[in-house]
């Protein structure tokens, strides 16, 4: 029981930030369960995508009430990122489990360090932001799409071999490469990352790698954190939900890479 609750209160944890980032939640639930609660990383990795796929159910319905999400760009980029997630969940049981650690603690850092370089105009990315919480249709054409095809193809298989959503890619793509103000981006990652995850957690519950034991109680959590989240999201000033951002993907690429080396 008391496992149980801790690892709700662990979900809601990675629920609230997963909402407020786009990240999915993953980003947590695979540290929390690997080095909290034991779990082998394949294992920790499958209960994340269920918990990712709770995390965007959550979110995508207050996103999509307010207007501050990008639907059409979100489908778009989509399509390339469900593939590149069955095509991660086909080759994940085949590199080792220390590569992957290696491979999440580098992606997490380089990701970090890419969001506390971006320099765009501050007042530009307030009065965006303020547009989407009039609940008004984000707007401007996206631009570098080819970019963002590849980067969203590599962000689906990142989510089958990490267990992450690809928010983590997916929200600095269409912020920085791609031009989308920093709060439209993550309600729209927060769109996206449901079905990726589903497209590859397919394939982990096919190898027996979903505990369900694990996945409940986590996902309930997640569940709940994320529905607070979505819910708070435009109340967060814009400069605090970036460096938060990037403090959560530092602690968690620092913990990963410790794992690997131990």
């Amino acid at each position: 029981m008391a496992v149980g609750l801790l690892m709700i209160a662990g979900g809601a944890t990675a629920g609230l930030f997963g909402s407020l980032l786009g990240l999915g939640g993953g980003i947590l639930i695979v540290p929390l369960l690997t080095l909290v609660f034991g779990l082998d990383l394949r294992e920790a990795v499958g209960v994340s995508l269920v918990s990712v796929i709770m995390t965007s159910s959550a979110a995508a319905g207050v996103y999509l009430e307010r207007h501050v999400a990008d639907l059409r760009l979100g489908m778009r980029l989509e399509l390339f990122t469900a593939i590149g997630a069955i095509v991660g969940g086909s080759i994940a049981f085949l590199i080792d489990e220390r590569l992957l650690s290696v491979v999440f603690g580098g992606l997490l850092t380089y990701v970090a360090l890419t969001m506390a370089r971006g320099t765009r105009d501050a007042a530009a990315e307030e009065g965006a932001d303020a547009e989407a919480d009039r609940h008004d249709a984000p707007a401007g054409r996206p631009r570098n799409m080819g970019v963002g095809v590849i980067g969203a193809t590599g962000a689906g298989i990142a989510s089958a071999l990490l267990g992450i959503g690809g928010g983590v890619i997916k929200v600095p793509l269409m912020h920085l490469v791609m031009g989308i103000p920093l709060r439209v981006a993550t309600a729209t990652s927060n769109l996206m990352v449901g079905i990726t995850a589903a497209a590859s957690a397919v394939i982990y519950l096919l190898h027996g790698q979903i505990d369900p034991y694990v996945a409940g109680p986590t996902a309930i959590g997640v569940f709940l954190g994320a529905s607070a989240g979505s819910r708070l999201s435009h109340r967060v000033d814009l400069r605090v939900l970036r460096w938060l951002f990037v403090a959560v993907l530092l602690y968690t690429a620092v913990q990963m890479l410790l794992r690997a080396l131990s």
